[in-house]
């Protein structure tokens, strides 16, 4: 099996997820059965155990992970180890949301170009509740994302800037947020919601921790969605103030005074801890550090 087959498993591994992966890895499915067939028939043991709901990794299939995951680091290292040690070349992979590609990135970009010009940026953007998955699986090794309430120890989070997460309602529309005895109606009022991501969880402890259950009128994905469909009347809606600042919507948005608040997001660069093994990932984590 070669490298590239190599990243296909552990991706699958990680995401337990025939589709999820073809899709991620810009493969057809049928090319990512084959090759986990293929490997499996090297290996000589079933790797996943699979049926219409569900994957999971065998006992060999839990082995065979670690295998991947250790033979693909020790081959980058051997390429860092290889390569010229006074220019660092070659491309980092990194995720953010298209809010973040435009108000936070610049300005690292622009140091770091500066200071190692034959690295190239990777540069993926999309929905922000994506980003830790995307590192986790493998796909993407830098992401600029909020911090999680739970940090998981394989994991290395820097702080760059902190933004409050906002209720938002449509201007043009204000019968959309419907009041009781001058507090709003949650139980009438409709709720646009992110399907994932933390901003959803600290909404969704708001509502339980006031013993609410939302009207949830749709769950869309990315918070310039939630944006737009709030601007349109249809529901209330809570995002990042970033997200909000750099919209071209925001002239048609207003924001609700609610109380308790929710906690802000802390945004920042994220990446495996075993990443930073790499002489360019470190050199990115240095530059986009904020001056002390």
């Amino acid at each position: 099996m070669d490298m590239e087959e190599l990243k296909l498993f552990r991706h699958l591994a990680e995401s337990l997820h025939f589709g999820r992966t073809s899709r991620a890895c810009h493969v057809t499915p049928s090319a990512l059965t084959r090759t986990i067939q293929r490997i499996e028939a090297e290996v000589g043991e079933r790797l996943f155990d699979r049926d219409n709901r569900s994957v999971r990794l065998t006992k060999a299939g839990e082995a065979m992970k670690q295998y991947a995951e250790e033979t693909i680091d020790r081959w980058q290292e051997l390429k860092e180890s290889l390569a010229d040690n006074t220019t660092l070349h070659g491309d980092i992979s990194l995720y953010c949301s298209v809010t973040a590609a435009y108000s936070i990135l610049p300005e690292i970009l622009d140091r770091f170009r500066s200071s190692c010009p034959e690295v190239h940026i990777k540069l993926q953007t999309g929905d922000a509740a994506q980003g830790l998955t995307r590192l986790r699986n493998g796909e993407v090794e830098v992401i600029i994302d909020a911090l999680p309430d739970k940090q998981a120890n394989t994991l290395e989070f820097m702080a760059l800037t902190e933004t409050p997460l906002v209720f938002i309602a449509p201007l043009a529309f204000p019968e959309t947020v419907i009041y009781e005895d001058s507090e709003i109606d949650w139980r009438k009022t409709p709720v646009i919601v992110a399907e994932q991501g933390l901003g959803r969880e600290r909404l969704d402890r708001w509502f339980t921790a006031k013993k609410i259950l939302p009207n949830i009128y749709a769950q869309v994905a990315g918070n310039e969605a939630i944006i737009a469909m709030v601007s349109l009347g249809c529901g209330v809606g809570v995002v990042p103030g970033l997200v909000l600042e750099k919209s071209p919507l925001q002239e048609q948005i207003t924001v609700l005074d609610i109380s308790p608040q929710l906690a802000p997001f802390s945004l920042g660069v994220c990446t495996a801890k075993k990443n930073l093994r790499n002489q360019k990932i470190l050199a990115f984590w240095e530059i986009a550090a904020p001056p002390r």
